[in-house]
């Protein structure tokens, strides 16, 4: 048996395997969700809440910009407070005030610190002993607790009713005047957010841990790390440590190595056809690079307001985009405008794996750009007027917000952007047809380009499986499919795949090495990644054994980071020998800078926040946003900016390129996130760590400690990184004009068109020869 189809036979188990865990585990989900009680009572009889009522607050939450504002569960924006923990801390000191009144006459503040242990230990027993009646549906609680809540209560509606005793905190936490102007849905939302809490410090039936695992930590109610959090946290790491070993040993040992490819005198890409389809991905590409400019633009504003609350340099923008929505748009353009290139990629490469240009391919490409520009901007208006208010709550489902991060657009643009994948899909293995038909060495490695198009177009449906009522839970499990999953892990092998098409089309490496390399780091990369998943789910209601599974094969997916900047420069060496490859020098440098940041943020800065220990304290802090920073835009944005630019000079090939601004441009956006991470973000999120150990996560992300003086000069140096990031897209937005005008290439009046004389696609010669 050769060495490519035991690596077939590997892909498979990995699959089949990885994706029962994901599945069998996934039913433990459902099972043992937190429940949702049908009426909250008290001890002297009285209804405080139904479940209609914590559904409808949980879609109020969802139509205000959900996890756009705040986090539940750690799930979220990070300027205002993770409400669960926050209603927990509020609800606890309000209970200790009212016992400590009962008992003594006095605030508990000022009782001897004997009385306070005993009226600590009393709200312990209070609020972690589980009164849910299974049976009857019921949750009691004392009339103490529901005092408690009811005070608790109060502060969330005037905080979102507009009261203008709480202008002060509101600007602390980018929150909008006058969110929730109805008091009904105010309401709803207290009994969300009440619920929220309760599974967060309610133990699990016959067990003492709560439905959250302890998390987060809060001193108060004794939720502090179980014994499994650190067991599995060691585990990770031993993992890790024997994943990275296993790897490098097989690298230095059992790897084979090929003689390297002797570089041909002469492009093979100038062989390149261009078909009228792939003149079509232009505006794909110019739409990528506008869209990026957009977030880029909305995230500088969105990380201002956590200096000013609502404003921009004291202009009141927030009255018109208010930080909910800015921070929004930052998140779904980043999500769009990488898949645009992305696809933008696949369109352009379909018919170049194919040979030939499939019948009526251009008017689908012209047809799915169009789709793909409503979606967009359709869904855009949307989460505004849901946020503004101005639609209700069924309208605001479909049509506006749906409350859930990276997920956000309108269940109506989810569908149809769905869609519109699935047209991407029919176009892209429309034009690997031909390829399919042919033995030669290729064919394998365009098995693997459209296998992973395939799940790219397929894996965006898992968002479907989730509605505006779905349990919290539940929604995580699905919304997890769609951030890890596709973002995270198909698009990824899709790349992988690309890539390799391209580098074996260029004659940089043997068609048979590039499909070996193919199936082996997918393999490596979904044997964590896709179990890895649940590494997302600790704390969000799910039950010890989701913890185990995630912690173990998580671990796993740091382990091909370690050596891919190895072997991307292997790759980039191998392009030094040939005279020619300086015409795709940017685009290669770009995927290096992939390497880099597919190890330090993905590897490194993931793995900081990964083990269940680390996250326990630090889910839900600028720890994160360090990590999708410099993952999302460091992996999947410097490879979608490379393959834009390989697009275009394959696209534009007359001239050379003249280097100057894409070299600014390439080292400002990586020196600008460097600067963005080191001088603020991460400084942010390693003194909130140590808040949240010392006190708990309600303080760490208090206004009492993010308004700090110290704080708040860390988030003004933010701006040195993101300024010099600004400069670096400025000067690409330069370059990609200039190709059209003319600015951007060497002597390009006096500099003819190269000859388009034949296809890319490389025929087989007899014998099986490739020609």
């Amino acid at each position: 048996m050769d060495r490519t189809k035991k690596l077939w036979i590997a892909l498979g188990v990995v699959l089949l395997g990885t994706f029962t865990v994901l599945g069998v585990f996934g039913r433990e989900v459902y099972r043992q969700a937190p429940p949702i009680p049908e009426r909250v009572l008290t001890e002297s009889g009285k209804q405080l809440m139904t479940t209609d009522d914590i559904l409808r607050g949980q879609r109020v939450w969802q139509s205000m910009g959900g996890q756009q504002v705040g986090s539940i569960w750690g799930h979220g924006a990070y300027q205002a407070p993770d409400w669960s923990a926050d209603w927990l801390h509020r609800e606890a000191t309000a209970l200790l005030d009212i016992l400590a009144a009962e008992r003594v006459g006095r605030p508990f503040a000022d009782l001897s610190p004997e009385q306070q242990a005993g009226l600590e230990e009393r709200l312990r027993r209070e609020m972690r002993t589980n009164r849910f009646d299974a049976d009857t549906g019921t949750l009691t609680i004392s009339d103490a607790r529901a005092r408690a809540v009811a005070a608790t209560g109060a502060h969330y509606d005037a905080l979102f009713g507009g009261d203008a005793s709480l202008a002060g905190l509101r600007e602390s936490y980018a929150l909008q005047e006058d969110a929730i102007p109805d008091a009904s849905e105010r309401q709803a939302m207290t009994a969300f957010f009440f619920w929220t809490a309760w599974a967060c410090t309610t133990e699990r039936p016959g067990l003492d841990v709560t439905y959250t695992n302890n998390w987060p930590h809060e001193q108060l109610v004794g939720n502090h790390p179980t014994p499994a959090n650190l067991i599995w946290s060691l585990v990770s790491i031993v993992l890790l440590i024997a994943g990275i070993g296993a790897l490098v040993w097989y690298k230095a040992f059992r790897d084979e190595k090929e003689a390297p490819v002797e570089p041909t005198e002469a492009d093979p890409s100038a062989k390149i056809e261009l078909t009228p389809s792939m003149r079509a991905v232009w505006k794909y590409a110019a739409v990528a690079i506008g869209l990026f400019v957009l977030q880029v633009l909305t995230g500088a504003l969105t990380a201002h307001y956590t200096i000013e609350g609502q404003s921009f340099f004291g202009l009141p923008i927030g009255e018109w985009i208010p930080y909910a929505v800015s921070r929004t748009w930052h998140v779904q353009l980043a999500v769009f405008w990488i898949a645009t290139a992305f696809l933008a990629a696949g369109l352009f490469l379909a018919p170049a794996v194919g040979g030939r240009e499939p019948k009526f391919q251009r008017l689908g490409v012209n047809l799915l750009f169009v789709a793909l520009v409503v979606v967009v901007l359709e869904s855009l208006a949307g989460e505004w007027l849901s946020v503004k208010r101005r639609l209700g709550l069924d309208m605001g489902f479909w049509f506006g917000h749906q409350g859930y991060e990276y997920v956000d657009l309108g269940r109506a643009w989810q569908i149809a952007l769905f869609v519109g994948l699935m047209l991407w899909l029919v176009l892209m293995l429309r034009g690997f047809w031909p390829a399919f038909k042919q033995l030669d060495s290729m064919r394998p490695l365009v098995l693997l380009f459209a296998g992973s198009a395939t799940a790219i177009g397929l894996f965006y449906g898992a968002g479907f499986f989730y509605g505006a009522k779905t349990h919290l839970s539940v929604m995580e499990y699905w919304r997890w499919w769609v951030v890890h999953l596709w973002v995270e892990g198909f698009m990824e092998v899709f790349a992988t795949a690309a890539m390799a098409f391209i580098f074996s089309r260029l004659r940089l490496i043997r068609p048979t090495s590039a499909t070996a390399a193919v199936l082996f780091s997918t393999s490596i990369f979904l044997v964590g990644g896709i179990p890895g998943t649940f590494h997302h789910l600790y704390f969000s209601g799910t039950p010890v054994s989701i913890m185990a599974v995630g912690a173990t094969f998580s671990a796993l997916e740091v382990v091909p980071l370690a050596l891919i900047g190895f072997e991307a420069w292997q790759t980039y060496k191998l392009s030094r020998g040939a005279a020619w490859m300086v015409t795709y020098r940017w685009p290669l440098r770009f995927f290096l800078g992939v390497a880099f940041w597919n190890l330090v943020g993905a590897g490194v800065f993931g793995f900081l926040i990964n083990p269940p220990i680390a996250l326990y304290y630090m889910q839900g802090l600028n720890t994160t946003p360090v990590h999708a920073h410099t993952a999302l835009f460091g992996v999947y944005g410097l490879l979608a900016l490379g393959l834009t630019l390989l697009v275009l000079r394959w696209l534009l090939p007359r001239g050379e390129w003249k280097d100057r601004p894409l070299k600014l441009a390439f080292w400002a956006m990586n020196g600008g996130l460097a600067l963005m991470v080191l001088m603020s973000l991460l400084p942010i999120g390693l003194a909130q760590a140590a808040a949240s150990i010392d006190q708990g996560l309600w303080y760490a992300r208090s206004d009492a400690f993010l308004q700090q003086p110290v704080m708040e000069t860390l988030r003004w140096l933010r701006m040195v990184g993101d300024t010099v990031f600004l400069v670096g897209v400025g000067a690409l937005v330069w370059f990609v004009v200039g190709l059209k005008t003319g600015w951007s290439l060497k002597g390009a009046a006096g500099v003819a068109k190269r000859p388009h004389s034949a296809s890319l696609a490389v025929t087989a010669a007899p014998g099986g020869a490739e020609a």
